[in-house]
């Protein structure tokens, strides 16, 4: 696929060159991790992916609890088993364990697992913190950004909506058949999976693709 492609390039030129981190004009513009929160209504998700109690949501085989924070809830989900690992190489275990508020775009394995072979691996050495740190934070918008407010944004925006992320780059949000999509700087696609499973310090949508920056 044309996209796959373009995401398996992007990889490479990350792992190659250190990524840069650029400011943009864009709802929710931040270059830290402390921002003022959006606010949050709540939207349908996924059945088939996600089944709720409450405001609790079941991520990876377990259930996700509004009262604990990113970290706390993604180390028990079984599909996001790569995602930890990368974020703890990467050093952001402290910092999304922290107020936030955060909106996490959170890969599942089987995104990771369309790179190819060796680049996980490679992201996730000492010498890669750097490059490994660009590419997560660019799934990471600060506030708490939920899949109403960006369906509202991307109505409001005449059928798209730009998000900063906390890297610096730009993430293009639109619709299609009632799900939402995300474009990356290189053309990639991601579509949420499983929407607005709320944290105590933002909320996490599962996301099909890794995201990569320019």
């Amino acid at each position: 696929m044309k996209i796959q492609k373009l995401l398996v390039g992007a990889l490479f030129a990350t792992l190659l060159f250190t990524t840069s981190c650029k400011k943009s004009e864009t709802v929710e513009s931040s270059n830290s991790m402390d921002s003022t929160a959006m606010a949050q209504p709540e939207m349908v998700t996924d059945s088939a992916n996600a089944t709720m109690s409450g405001d609790t949501k079941m991520v990876g085989g377990a259930e996700m609890y509004p009262t604990k924070n990113i970290i706390e809830n993604a180390v028990n989900s079984k599909d996001h088993t790569t995602l930890v690992a990368a974020v703890k190489a990467a050093g952001l275990v402290e910092t999304l364990s922290g107020p936030g508020p955060f909106t996490v775009f959170a890969p599942t394995n089987e995104a990771f697992a369309m790179l190819p072979d060796g680049a996980v691996d490679g992201l996730l050495k000492p010498e890669n913190k750097k490059a490994l740190t660009g590419v997560l934070t660019y799934h990471v918008v600060a506030g708490k950004v939920s899949a109403e407010d960006l369906m509202k944004m991307i109505k409001d925006g005449n059928g798209k909506a730009t998000l900063s992320t906390v890297a610096g780059g730009k993430l293009t949000a639109s619709e299609k058949d009632g799900k939402v999509y995300l474009t990356d700087e290189k053309g990639g696609e991601a579509m949420v999976t499983i929407a607005d499973v709320n944290q105590s310090n933002g909320v996490i949508h599962v996301v099909d693709h890794i995201l990569m920056p320019k």
